[in-house]
């Protein structure tokens, strides 16, 4: 869209940032400062994981799982190591009701995982949470009421002292429920839209609450604070956070969970924050997925985790396989620039990137036991499945001969000279531009075969034969034209040898010759390879070929040959 377009869309009314003075910062600082969490510089262990995926997620889908799809994906976060799983809001329908059911009758629960269940504060709904928990073995049961200022006066048009009953009311009945129903029964506590709520009225609603449950060592509560809306920068979260951990009530009782979503596209950042100030448990999903935004990343949280060298404590060693999963059972795609998960997040186009990851890779091969600390990439790609091959380096205009040296050596095993890469970077970066695609390596592969490896025009080699084992005096046969000769040279050596019959005979001149050799071990090991280059001293200008062969020596005849072919027709 043109100038002409947006201003167009200006002047139709209120749709401008200019209207910003319509927003005021709607959260709430703690009555007292709160940032000892700013001394802190890095995390030293893994959270306790609470996936709501079967919840959150589901529902901010734009077509819900079915219950086979449910079941499959809580299959697939068994897998995955969590032990505290968010199965739904049993009492807000049938579906939710059955599946929780299914869980249970069907022994589908392992022993060392507690499923939770969401319910409000509201005595029909908690009867029926409760009916729905019969028969299980553990289970953490989550109430919430909202207290936020907005959701106070718009919403519920209650006042504070109203919404602190509620709570309480409810917090009541659950405890009551627990002791008539057979089981082993969690308590949380949610002030839904916590950051909205005033910091000080959020403790007291809490510790309410607490009151009620009255925690014990053996019997901990969850108190879940929840950025149902992020409205602030995570700072201020990681403040909020801590100032709820030193003011709790029973805090050695008291497991403080948080609950980010990403309204700003803060999450993992609140999360993280929110962890250094006391935050013990995360709720979040896989991948984000969730209503607005999304939740929090779990995958993103835990892989982070990993790259600072913790333990995360969850199965995410085969990721692209736990992408295909997801989407399939839910319909969303992942972003190819999702951290960790995306199809691009390892991978350089641009050539300086490319040139670092390279030698960063093959200084890594010399080395063992060392720290992971290869440029661009903040952890190894293959920890979670990803393939060097095709992954870390693609090539298109915008490479540089790093990058192509790399993924030729990656997939065919050809460690081309310094020189030799720049030249062939050229070729192959035009190829990509005329084109404008990104190419793949058999297709890098194809030009460097066609325009390096053993190229027989106009000059096509033949055979070669030397005087004796002691003498470098040789005879080459090469087909020139419909012509069949045989060039006679001698030398200090025997390429030297082979080079001054050519140079003799075929009125060519060339200086600086360049020679690199090395066994061709993809594909086949009983190859050689060899790479020649050469000067033009007329022009400056710098010629190579590639020879392959199962013997050496003719593998770099056929390396010369292809670069005095390249002179000649140039």
């Amino acid at each position: 869209m043109g100038m002409i377009g947006l201003l167009a869309i200006e002047k139709k009314g209120e749709m401008s940032l200019r209207n910003h003075h319509k927003y005021a910062r709607g959260y709430f600082l703690p009555p007292t400062k709160s940032m000892k969490w700013i001394e802190k510089d890095y995390l030293d262990h893994a959270p306790i994981w609470c996936s709501v995926d079967l919840r959150d997620g589901n529902q901010a889908l734009v077509v819900p799982m079915t219950l086979e799809e449910k079941l499959a994906y809580f299959q697939l976060l068994l897998e995955l190591g969590f032990k505290e799983i968010e199965v739904g809001f049993p009492a807000a329908s049938e579906t939710e009701f059955t599946f929780l059911r299914t869980l249970i009758e069907e022994n589908l629960i392992p022993d060392d995982v507690t499923i939770q269940v969401l319910t409000q504060s509201r005595e029909h709904i908690i009867r029926k949470t409760f009916e729905s928990l019969r028969g299980v073995k553990k289970a953490i049961v989550h109430l919430y009421n909202s207290t936020s200022v907005a959701q106070r006066e718009q919403v519920f048009k209650k006042s504070k002292e109203e919404i602190v009953e509620i709570a309480v009311t409810g917090a009541k009945m659950v405890a009551q429920f627990a002791e008539e129903t057979p089981g082993n029964f969690q308590f949380q506590y949610s002030p839904e839209s916590f950051t909205g709520t005033e910091v000080g009225f959020a403790l007291e609603i809490c510790n309410a609450v607490l009151d009620v449950w009255q925690p014990t060592f053996e019997h901990k509560v969850i108190i879940n604070l929840p950025a149902t809306v992020s409205m602030s920068m995570p700072h201020v979260y990681a403040s909020q956070i801590e100032y709820m951990s030193d003011h709790l009530s029973y805090r050695e009782n008291v497991i403080i969970s948080v609950h980010p979503h990403n309204d700003r596209g803060t999450g993992v950042a609140d999360a993280e924050l929110a962890m250094l100030a006391g935050g013990d448990r995360i709720e979040g999903t896989l991948f984000g997925n969730g209503e607005r935004t999304g939740n929090v990343d779990l995958i993103t949280l835990a892989l982070n985790l990993f790259s600072h060298g913790i333990d995360p404590g969850l199965h995410l060693e085969n990721l692209p396989l736990i992408k295909k999963r997801c989407e399939a059972l839910t319909q969303m795609s992942v972003s190819k620039r999702h951290p960790y998960a995306g199809e691009l997040v390892f991978t350089a186009f641009s050539g300086s990137h490319q040139d670092a990851i390279a030698k960063g890779m093959q200084l890594r091969e010399n080395r063992e036991n060392s720290f992971w600390n290869v440029p661009y990439l903040v952890i190894d790609p293959k920890d979670i499945g990803r393939e060097y091959e095709g992954d870390i380096i693609r090539i298109n205009s915008q490479s540089g001969k790093g990058g192509i040296g790399y993924v030729l050596m990656q997939n065919y095993g050809l460690d081309l000279p310094a020189g030799m890469r720049e030249a062939l970077g050229y070729r192959v970066k035009g190829v990509s531009d005329q084109e404008n695609k990104e190419l793949m390596p058999t297709e890098i592969y194809e030009i460097f075969l066609k325009d390096y490896v053993n190229v027989s025009q106009p000059y096509e080699f033949l055979g070669y034969r030397f005087a004796s084992t002691e003498s470098y005096e040789t005879i080459v046969k090469i087909r020139r034209g419909d012509r069949i000769e045989e060039l006679e040279g001698q030398g200090n050596g025997r390429l030297d040898a082979i080079s001054h019959a050519l140079m003799q005979h075929l009125d060519v001149k060339y200086i600086n010759l360049v020679y690199k050799e090395h066994a061709l071990e993809v594909g086949s090991e009983s190859k050689a390879v060899a790479y020649i280059g050469i000067t033009s001293p007329d022009s400056g200008k710098s010629f190579w070929g590639c020879g392959i062969d199962v013997d050496i020596m003719t593998a770099t005849i056929k390396a010369l040959f292809s670069a005095v072919n390249q002179l000649k027709k140039a």
